[in-house]
């Protein structure tokens, strides 16, 4: 890992995916995510999954998570019932930055989320495939994108399939830092297994060993009239 001496050093947080039973039957899911407020300091105005940073002495993340899903939303978890899916890290960049474990939960029988009106002001229920289709809509931020990519198969099939998934995922676990790399009107954010990670990216690294299980898929995100879109590199590993 490299370190930029300017670079913020990110807080331990969580953040959780919540599960239901998507409406019309069947085994499919769908998740939940809350807006967050346009004045806020990180991802304004996004639609995100819960979650925040740790307070001090949780050195077991899913207890933050489960604290943030209550405080956040009025949902009782225990942290147990709190499984491990991916590890995201914010860009050096960003002057408010995060190490997050991203969980994966069912909603308990009888409980109901509701966004607080403070830090969030708006909620909404999209299987993942739906959530993908409004990613523009939703201002979705790349983890986000990048979560119900990897978690849709998994979703269409059930909770069962979701939690085999997150087990296999928390077996090959790595962190995912993206990299800033300028291209020409624009930039690009890069994921670990991307061919310009190390070669182009700018910024802190966390370096993916290559045919790690993980690297798979889209590599990159691109900004686009404000939306993010999660594109495949060029062909050449140098082309812009």
């Amino acid at each position: 890992m490299t370190t930029a001496d300017a670079a913020v050093q990110p807080r331990a947080a969580s953040t959780v995916v919540l599960f239901r039973p998507a409406s019309g039957g069947g085994p499919a899911l769908e998740v939940y995510l809350v807006r967050r407020h346009a004045r806020s300091g990180f991802m304004a105005s996004a639609y995100v999954f819960p979650g925040g940073a740790a307070e001090p002495g949780e050195e077991d993340l899913r207890v933050t998570g489960a604290r943030e899903l209550q405080e956040e939303c009025g949902v009782v978890l225990a942290p147990e019932d709190l499984h491990y899916f991916a590890h995201w890290v914010t860009p050096s960049i960003e002057k408010r930055r995060f190490t997050a474990r991203f969980y994966a939960a069912r909603l308990p029988d009888g409980q109901t989320p509701a966004f607080d009106n403070q830090e969030t002001v708006d909620e909404v229920w999209v299987t993942p495939e739906a959530g993908l289709a409004r990613a523009a809509e939703l201002r979705l931020p790349p983890p986000q994108i990048r979560t119900l990519l990897d978690l849709a198969p998994a979703a269409a099939q059930g909770w069962d399939a979701v939690v085999a998934f997150c087990a296999g995922r928390a077996g090959i676990a790595h962190p995912i830092l993206p990299r800033l790399c300028p291209l020409e009107g624009g930039f690009a954010l890069l994921l670990p297994w991307d061919p310009d990670y190390a070669a182009r990216g700018t910024g802190e690294a966390i370096e993916m060993a290559p045919g790690h299980p993980l690297g798979t898929g889209p590599s990159r995100f691109l900004l686009e009239e404000g939306a993010w879109k999660h594109v495949h590199a060029p062909s050449s590993p140098s082309a812009g």
